[in-house]
């Protein structure tokens, strides 16, 4: 529909070339154009011209100046699909999509069949899955363009993706037919045909999928995707014998393929160990250098067949000196028998190298002697096991002759680093991985796990110059891994923040870790397009399937669970005013204190406007390099700058916690800490029926979690308590407890786990905790429960043995009882850090020199420090 103020040919011939100049992002010669119409008195408010020049200005990132150009053109011309239209492009780089599609729905009123405003539509609806929209907008756009191939496919896809199988698959053979037959296979259409399949398939349609693949066979460029689902469909269809063939092709393709053995073990129907194991006895006989066919035998083999087959795999891993040997068998210790098996063999081996040079001594003494090597492999292998059954001195004894034999293998010092990280000892770990990383600093992934090991022992600063040797140049460390959105670092960064106590830091970066999820959710816009164009159909519905479940991922749980936790943190002791309490403090301090005092407070006044000069300067240089390669139109809203001390005084914590709890609810479902941090958020919310909810989730996925245990007395407590709670609710929370309390009181309840789990140590401790929760004269039962879990070992026993000794010193109080406990402990983990005599424990420092010896060397004797401070005295 033409505009209702139109132009004269002279000014429309300008305004054409405004929309040219737009198109070829050349912005200052588009404001010239617009500014030769604009100062025309007749058509200084044109509407159109406007709205163009505001579109143009919010490219050049003036965004304010834009919206009041464009609002100024809206209302100028209210009928004008061009004004609406660029209104809608203004939202749409905001990121306000919902009121983008508005804006694109008013264009349509005034021109319904403008295909650019179609596409702009149809690709927001996509991206806020409006499935329903989508399908009608590529209707609509099929409609004005049935000869383009984007119009069949997008029309088809809105019906897959509503779960409409049966229309997406008449619209794609309808399109399939117009298509000429190539004498040559053609990837695009390879890809179509590959997609047309997987509507079938999940259509249910697995004869006429079977069919399709097979009369199409010639015109499928990827032959391992075609034998793939050929050989899904005979296993669906239990067409045995032809699955068997296709598996057998696959195999001769790849034989390093898992779930192609998983898939031939299915079609040949092998249920016993002899079968299964003539499949892969014949796959190693054709490929002798594989070893998959080796290694998953020993998955279901016993007895005397393990042992054979185990002693051939680790014969051949340590001849050929495969530093993830461990790795590949660890999932065998689940079974104790085969670990004994293992540790056996590998000290045969041990006794025969040292003494005949070969891996048992019942073999020909006119044989060659093994390499040198093999030794050195075979105590690393076996200071891997030791290290998982939790042996840490055998573990070390192995390490040490490795290193008498080969003194610079990295990869023994990588080990012994990890060796002390179970033992509990992070500060030693951290110098082992640093020596690690000083033979070989070009080694980019020795490099990154002392980094991470340094964030392990809290020293942040040391960890982000480590990092600095591999990161851009000209830029702090720290900015270009939350650029280059590297999550491990930030997670651990937040977790070392959150044990130093700075909850503001910590926060920080969980909240640009939750910005990244966001971050990736938004570039799928790119693909929408692209996906189309280039035909990738089946990798384009993968990509979707994944962003609607993108924060399931494990990544954003850990983020979510130590936001949530530092949030809960902060809601039962909020922060003090540190300037107030320094006030006070000031009034207790000698003169020589309060200046030494005064002096600290400016050297830190001092080094953080260092630091955010040098952070400002950065990302000048960052935006001055991207300034060329990013669009400002594409470009997002600018988000509000995270500042620590104010992420950690929020006003609303618990407000904060739940904000990070949805994704979880809505994507992490199945984990049960998802519903167990909702309970300790709505419990300290008062919250009756909401923690009721979270702890029937909980229930529903593990009955006898031992924190479960204590949610569920918590809330009996709290209902106990309750004052001024409707009747409805009362009743309906009542009568849910007593099922999940088996008819029992809360005492009784919690003396009845107790007495089903007493030699489990983890329900001992939420026992403990309850006790004193429900009665606290009951703390030296409490006590007697929590130091007695020294006797009763499980997964985690080092890390729930510093939780409890932190709770009797903390809450408890109880200092005779956490020092026994403590010299318990010390016999159980000798290595460990937090049980170690206060004498033999080295210090960890956050940063290589603290400010407190700053202030030491500083002192009035050092000459240095007088020249320094005698400015100061002069104030």
């Amino acid at each position: 529909m033409p505009s209702l103020h139109p132009l004269p040919p002279k000014e429309n011939s300008l305004f054409k070339r405004i929309l040219k100049s737009y198109e070829q992002k050349q912005y200052r010669t588009g404001l010239k154009f617009a500014k030769q119409i604009l100062t025309n008195p007749k058509f200084s408010e044109h509407g159109e011209t406007l709205a163009m020049k505001g579109l143009i200005m919010n490219c050049m990132g003036k965004k304010e100046e834009a919206y009041d150009l464009v609002r100024r053109g809206l209302r100028n011309d209210l009928k004008s699909h061009v004004c609406w239209h660029v209104f809608g492009l203004l939202q749409r780089s905001d990121r306000k999509y919902d009121e983008a599609i508005k804006c694109y729905r008013n264009a349509l009123k005034w021109d319904k069949d403008n295909l650019q405003i179609l596409r702009d539509l149809s690709l927001l609806q996509i991206q806020m899955r409006d499935l329903e929209g989508y399908r009608d907008t590529r209707h609509q756009l099929l409609l004005l363009r049935p000869g383009q191939r984007a119009s069949w496919i997008g029309y088809a896809m809105s019906f897959h993706l509503l779960d409409d199988f049966e229309m997406a698959q008449k619209i794609l053979e309808e399109f399939r037919k117009t298509q000429v037959t190539k004498m040559f296979p053609d990837f695009e259409h390879s890809e179509f045909l590959l997609y047309q399949n997987q509507v079938m398939q999940e259509a249910g349609h697995l004869d006429q999928a079977l069919e399709h693949i097979e009369e199409n066979s010639s015109q499928i460029c990827d032959v391992s995707a075609r034998l793939e689902i050929k050989a899904s469909i005979y296993l669906k269809l239990e067409r045995w014998n032809e699955a068997k063939a296709v598996y057998d092709e696959l195999l001769d393709r790849n034989p390093e393929n898992w779930d192609y053995f998983e898939g031939m073990e299915k079609s040949s129907q092998a249920t016993t160990i002899e079968p299964r194991l003539a499949i892969y006895s014949s796959v190693n006989e054709k490929f002798p250098r594989a070893a998959a066919p080796k290694r998953l035998p020993l998955n279901f083999a016993t007895g005397e067949l393990f042992e054979k087959l185990v002693d051939e795999y680790l014969r051949k891993m340590l001849r050929k000196g495969v530093p993830p040997a461990f790795v590949t068998l660890n999932g065998l210790y689940r079974d104790q028998e085969k670990a004994e098996t293992i540790e056996r063999i590998l000290l045969s081996y041990l006794d025969s190298l040292e003494e005949v040079g070969k891996f048992s001594k019942e073999e020909e003494t006119n044989g060659e002697k093994e390499s040198p090597t093999v030794f050195l492999w075979t105590l690393f292998f076996l200071a891997q096991h030791y290290d998982y059954k939790g042996m840490t001195t055998k573990a070390l004894e192995c390490v040490d002759r490795a290193s008498q034999h080969t003194p610079t293998l990295i990869e023994l010092f990588i080990i012994r680093a990890r060796i002390y990280k179970h033992a509990g000892n992070i500060q030693k770990a951290m110098e082992c991985l640093d020596e690690a990383q000083s033979l070989d600093t070009a080694d980019r992934y020795v490099n990154c796990k002392c980094a991470k090991y340094m964030l392990r022992a809290n020293q942040v600063k040391p960890a982000e110059e480590m990092c600095a040797k591999f990161t851009r140049e000209g830029v702090p460390a720290m900015a270009n891994l939350n650029e280059m959105q590297c999550i491990w670092f930030q997670t651990e960064c937040a977790r070392s923040y959150q044990r130093l106590g700075k909850y503001g830091e910590a926060l920080k970066k969980c909240h640009e870790i939750d910005r990244h999820f966001s971050e990736i959710i938004e570039d799928q816009f790119d693909f929408h397009t692209y996906c189309m164009r280039k035909m990738t159909l089946r990798a384009y519905i993968s990509l979707l399937r994944l962003e609607d479940s993108l924060k399931s991922h494990r990544f954003y749980f850990q983020c979510a669970r130590l936001a949530i936790e530092i949030y809960l943190q902060l809601h039962d002791k909020p922060l003090t005013d540190s300037n107030k309490e320094e006030e006070i403090n000031d009034k207790n301090l000698s003169a020589k204190e309060l200046k030494k005092l005064r002096s600290k407070q400016r050297r830190a006044q001092k080094k953080a406007q260092q630091q955010k000069e040098e952070e400002e300067r950065a990302r000048a240089v960052a935006d001055k390099q991207s300034k060329n390669k990013h669009d400002p139109e594409l470009d997002g809203p600018k988000e509000e700058e995270l500042v620590p001390d104010k992420l950690a005084r929020v006003e609303k914590p618990l407000e904060q916690a739940i904000y990070f709890l949805k994704p979880l609810q809505a994507l992490a479902r199945n984990r049960i800490d998802t519903h167990l941090l909702a309970f300790e958020i709505y419990y300290r919310k008062d919250k009756l029926l909401l923690m009721l909810q979270s702890v029937k989730r909980a229930h529903s996925l593990s009955t006898e979690h031992p924190q479960l245990h204590q949610c569920i007395i918590k809330l009996a407590k709290k209902v106990d308590e309750a004052k001024d709670v409707p009747e409805a609710v009362l009743s309906v929370v009542t009568r849910e407890l007593k099922r999940l309390l088996d008819g029992k009181t809360v005492t009784e309840f919690n003396e009845s786990v107790l007495d089903k789990f007493s030699n489990l140590a983890e329900y001992r401790v939420a026992a403990a905790r309850m006790l004193v929760h429900l009665d606290p004269a009951a703390s030296d039962r409490a006590i007697e429960l929590l130091t007695s879990i020294t006797d009763y070992p499980c997964k985690e026993h080092l890390q729930l043995c510093e939780s409890v000794h932190a709770l009797l010193e903390g809450d408890l109080k109880a200092d005779a009882a956490a020092a026994d406990f403590k010299q318990k402990c010390q016999k159980l983990f000798p290595c460990a850090v937090t049980f170690a005599p206060p004498e033999t424990v080295t210090p960890a420092k956050e940063n290589h020199v603290s400010e407190d010896e700053e202030d030491e060397t500083k002192s009035d004797d050092n000459p240095a420090a007088i020249e320094e401070q005698a400015p100061e005295v002069e104030e």
